[in-house]
């Protein structure tokens, strides 16, 4: 058997031009332009934090610490290795103005810096200014820049006066640029820049108090990042200090970009699936037009494996172009959409053509045409020349050899093997394939479920000629249900699935969320000023309850004698400082779940109570020891038990607590939470913070605000996504509805020579097209609840109730989908004169 001839076959195949593969093309163009795009956005991004890292970091390696302020010994070993040192204390306060009842108050984050910052770039003030000159201040008082959100929550202009604690400032300039302001993450309140040394008198670093210090570093030009991180870690071992540097200057920005977009690629995946859908069907309808040609072949003398390869070929060279054009359009458009794309993002973009996110999308791509194009190839092959001249593909066998069986599942193992290690996310990729696979089976079900209905309906459409056709045409094998169902389904059950997380996301945040949150945070607490802080709450019949504990910050370092990470891995407890607090008694609304709690007055070894999903998730038992490093220190204690934590109801919750001895004598606040009417919450912080002017108070539902803003952009980015997916259906469904013209150009024929009118075929077409899209809709729904339901269980761990308004607008866009789709090609078929159709199927 020759190759050569297959493809010379395939070559003058390819002659008749690109007609009936308009979709084919349509559909794998615009699944790899997806992932294309998405793949070469995130490397832009991670070109230009890797480019921009020294100056987002704001030197070329930070030291931070927790709690403190470096040691001498560490401070001198960051002078003799750095050319200039700069250091940087960052914690929360309240900007206050006014005394009184007309005071106000907004929660900000405060940088305090000395006069080496910033050590790359430059801080944008207006009017426009020297940061030494704006910190300077005026008037007696130290001057300071804010954010003009804050500036105008407070109602303040530049030349006006506020408090940070007890200190007084002088604002100077409006902060519009920080350089390094994406190193700093997710903040809660917006930014104010003061010098360290007005604080000095301001009560707000007194031992305790929870605040971080980075020291930046600025390096020689040849200087070996690695080996000082090595070094630093090795001189200071056990310290607690966090090392970040230029090769990542934004840790949490990058992790946060790589996982978003891994989830989008794999979102781009399941439009991909859907175009897989349409490649299928497109196949199927081409070789079902070819059998005259395949019939003549067979007849010559050739062979099943020579006309298995001329249409292999064919197809894979229409695969390869389609492709081409996705990865052109994939990246070409951010190019094109660079300064819009830019003008979005708050941290720098490198935009370019980057060869190894094209390589993905071309690798799905190829992947995805032949897991889907086998099928109809290979049936197509086991067809007899006998059959070829009469409904070639329907007279085949229902599964295609074993051999080609196998093959199409070594692609898919293929392919989702590559996805999961391409994102790096195995769990979501695995997660995203058994929906995809599930929803298609489900779907594939549904279309034989609604063909058999339709066979089964017509008792309900006697006296109704019109139903009759429509289900009689939807119950046969010439309409496309299965095409119908399975791409325009596959494409709604992933927006309705995207729906209903995001709902129940959002609900669980700002709907559920606030009935059972605090109403504030309180942190910065004194331990002298506690009595006087629950005297006032005590006494107020509006506040239903008050909790408060110790707080301290602390690093694990080691488990049983071993670094943290080799025994946790990269859990979340690991990733920086967490939460340490202690207790004499058991809490009363605190359950264990494993072991005891320490007897009164203990003070023998330090004991530990953990976290019991937590330490299941890192592997831990009773009796293992954990080392934590508190203020510079190490203190290693034993797991006594394990107890119930509940996070989602946004109080006070510790991952650690430990017996009171065990951190006898290291400096510390209390931390509170207040629940209180809404209505009394202001009087509440007026009083709380003018009596005590340290004291930091977050306002819960603030937070869940914030929060709220940046769901709002991940809700959007995976919803362009899904839209992409939704678009390849539609596109299927075009195709499906273009496929199906000629036997409803017959169909019509027909029922006009039987007497019946235009208007009433037109009106079967279109309850044909609302029944399918009312079926689609409705599987898809509930395709997409489930989905939805899985992943808020499962991954997110929250609460799930269906979102009506997006469910029912799932079902409504099926519906008008296959309306749209459908009389978009029923104007011809009711057009066409019957003596000329019949005439012709003669």
């Amino acid at each position: 058997m020759s190759i050569a001839l297959a493809a010379t076959f395939a070559r003058r195949e390819l002659r008749g031009g690109l007609k009936g593969f308009r979709i084919f093309l349509s559909c794998l163009a615009l699944g790899v332009a997806a992932i294309a795009a998405v793949g070469s956005v995130r490397a832009a991004i991670e070109a230009g934090l890797s480019r921009e890292g020294a100056a987002l970091l704001g030197g070329d390696a930070e030291l931070e610490f927790t709690y403190r302020f470096a040691t001498q010994a560490e401070r001198d070993w960051m002078t003799d290795t750095a050319l200039t040192l700069s250091e940087v204390v960052d914690f929360r306060s309240m900007a206050v103005t006014g005394t009184g009842d007309t005071a106000e108050r907004g929660l900000t984050q405060i940088k305090a810096v000395d006069e080496a910052y910033p050590l790359i770039g430059t801080v944008g003030l207006e009017p426009q200014m020297t940061l030494d000159a704006a910190l300077a201040g005026q008037d007696g008082l130290p001057g300071a820049v804010m954010e003009r959100v804050l500036v105008d929550r407070l109602g303040l202009a530049v030349g006006d006066t506020f408090k940070l604690g007890t200190q007084g400032f002088y604002l100077s300039a409006i902060l519009t640029r920080e350089p390094d302001g994406a190193a700093g993450g997710f903040a809660l309140g917006p930014r104010t820049i003061v010098t360290t040394d007005s604080l000095e008198n301001s009560s707000l670093l007194a031992p305790g108090t929870l605040y971080s210090t980075k020291y930046r570093l600025d390096l020689p030009q040849d200087a070996d990042l690695a080996a000082l991180e090595a070094e630093a870690r090795a001189t200071f071992t056990d310290s607690g200090l966090r090392w970040t540097d230029a090769r990542n200057g934004a840790p949490g920005v990058a992790e946060f970009v790589n996982r978003l977009g891994a989830f989008l690629v794999l979102v781009g995946l399941s439009g991909l699936a859907v175009g897989g859908v349409g490649v299928s069907a497109a196949v199927r309808a081409y070789l079902a037009g070819k059998t005259s040609v395949i019939a003549t072949l067979r007849t010559l003398g050739a062979e099943r494996g020579l006309i298995f390869q001329t249409y292999f070929l064919q197809i894979g060279a229409l695969s390869l172009l389609g492709i081409a054009i996705g990865l052109l359009l994939g990246g070409v458009a951010p190019l094109l959409l660079a300064p819009l794309i830019e003008a979005r993002l708050p941290i720098p973009a490198a935009f370019a053509l980057y060869p190894a996110p094209l390589a993905e999308a071309a690798i799905y791509g190829l992947l995805t045409a032949f897991v889907f194009t086998l099928w109809p190839l290979a049936r197509a092959e086991e067809v007899r020349a006998a059959t070829l001249f009469r409904d070639a593909l329907s007279g085949g066998k229902a599964l295609p050899a074993p051999r080609y069986l196998a093959m199409i599942a070594a692609g898919l193992v293929a392919l989702v093997g590559l996805a999961g290690l391409f994102s790096g996310a195995w769990r979501l990729t695995l997660w995203t394939a058994g929906g995809i696979a599930g929803a298609l089976l489900l779907l594939a079900a549904s279309s034989l479920l609604i063909r058999f209905a339709s066979r089964r309906g017509g008792v309900f459409s006697r006296g109704r000629p019109r139903l009759r056709w429509a289900l009689a045409a939807i119950s046969g094998p010439r309409e496309g249900a299965a095409s119908v169902v399975l791409s325009l389904g596959l494409g709604l059950s992933v927006l309705a699935a995207v729906g209903q997380i995001d709902g129940n996301l959002r609900q669980a945040i700002s709907g559920n969320l606030p009935d059972v949150a605090p109403s504030y945070f309180f942190v910065d607490i004194q331990q002298s000023q506690m009595a006087g802080y629950t005297e006032r709450l005590e006494n107020d019949p509006a506040v239903r309850r008050i909790d408060s504990a110790p707080m301290l910050r602390g690093v694990v370092t080691q488990i049983n004698g071993r670094p943290a990470r080799e025994v946790g891995g990269d859990h979340w407890v690991l990733q920086g400082d967490r939460g340490v607090t202690y207790a004499e008694a058991l809490p009363d609304d605190t359950r264990l779940t494993a072991g005891d709690w320490w007897p009164a007055n203990y003070d023998g070894p330090p004991l530990i109570s953990f976290a019991a999903e937590e330490a299941g998730e890192m592997g831990l038992d009773l009796g293992d020891t954990i080392t934590i490093n508190v203020l510079g220190r190490d203190i290693t204690g034993t797991i006594a038990s394990f107890r119930d934590v509940d996070f989602s109801t946004a109080g006070i919750g510790f991952i650690l607590t430990m017996n009171p001895a065990a951190l006898q004598g290291a400096p510390h606040s209390f931390i509170s939470t207040v629940y209180a009417e809404e209505d009394a919450e202001a009087q509440i912080l007026r009083d709380l913070a003018g009596q005590y002017p340290n004291i930091t108070a977050i306002r819960v539902r603030d937070a869940i605000d914030r929060v709220a803003e940046v769901l709002n952009g991940l809700a959007a980015a995976t919803s362009y996504g899904a839209a992409a997916t939704l678009l390849t259906g539609f596109l299927v469904l075009i195709g499906a509805a273009s496929a199906g013209t000629s036997a409803r150009t017959y169909e019509a024929a027909v029922l006009k020579t039987l007497g019946a009118t235009r208007r009433s075929i037109l009106i079967s077409f279109t309850l044909r097209a609302a029944l399918l899209g009312l079926c689609a809709g409705l599987v898809a729904l509930g395709a997409g609840i489930l989905g939805g339901w899985a992943v808020s269980h499962y991954v997110m761990e929250t609460d799930f109730a269906v979102i009506w308004p997006s469910a029912l607008s799932i079902v409504a866009g099926g519906v008008v989908a296959t309306l749209l789709a459908g009389l978009a090609f029923a104007w011809g078929p009711i057009n066409a004169r019957p003596a000329q159709v019949l005439r012709a199927r003669e």
